[in-house]
């Protein structure tokens, strides 16, 4: 009889430890799931606080950035703020207003990153593909990198891009990222000076 009474006991005893993990277990999940809400609302902030940029509000929150990368390593800030007003629509794109990638920066690895519909000019035709693109905290963290690009080349040929930091001007430097195979789209030197010349992005060079 003591005996049985003594297991009963045992098996009485468990219960306030079941139930401390069985809230613990819940207090976690709930946790996960706020996690997961507030990474979801700080995307969503991202891009609101992004689509609400006007053009000029665009160039002047770049400008200094790319004013910074050309002391720095020798691009254009004309050819990073032209290359981005196309790449992004102004910053208005979904891989720009939520995922701060101005560029088109495709991801690789385990790169954070997002897929994605994109048109590429293959066999003389625009096609509509999927790819992988980086995902970025901040607009300045994907012009490092598009000018990191430019400085380190690719790995088949670290001086690809070199012509487009040696050009004298922003008419060559578009030229060299053509000729370099930068897009796929065969006028894109000829939009990139186009928009340049627009909105008078030459006078950030220096």
């Amino acid at each position: 009889m003591n005996s049985q009474r003594y297991k009963k006991k045992r098996r009485q005893s468990n219960l306030p430890a079941l139930f401390a993990g069985l809230l613990i277990v819940g207090v976690a999940f709930i946790f996960s799931i706020n996690v997961l809400s507030d990474s979801s609302k700080t995307e969503e902030n991202t891009a609101q606080k992004n689509e609400q940029v006007s053009k000029e509000e665009f160039i002047d929150r770049i400008s200094p950035h790319a004013q910074e990368l050309q002391s720095s390593y020798g691009v254009l800030p004309s050819i990073i703020i032209g290359q981005g007003i196309l790449e992004s629509n102004w910053g208005q794109s979904t891989l720009a207003s939520k995922y701060n990638n101005l560029f088109g920066i495709k991801a690789y690895g385990d790169q954070k990153k997002v897929n994605l519909e994109t048109k590429e000019y293959i066999n003389e035709e625009w096609i509509v593909i999927q790819g992988d693109f980086r995902v970025y905290d901040t607009w300045e963290e994907s012009m490092d990198d598009h000018t990191r690009l430019f400085v380190n080349g690719v790995t088949w040929n670290p001086r690809l891009y070199e012509n487009v930091l040696l050009a004298k001007n922003y008419k060559e430097a578009a030229q060299a990222l053509q000729d370099a195979g930068y897009a796929t789209d065969p006028t894109y030197a000829e939009k990139v000076i186009h928009v340049i010349e627009s909105y008078d992005l030459n006078k950030y060079d220096h």
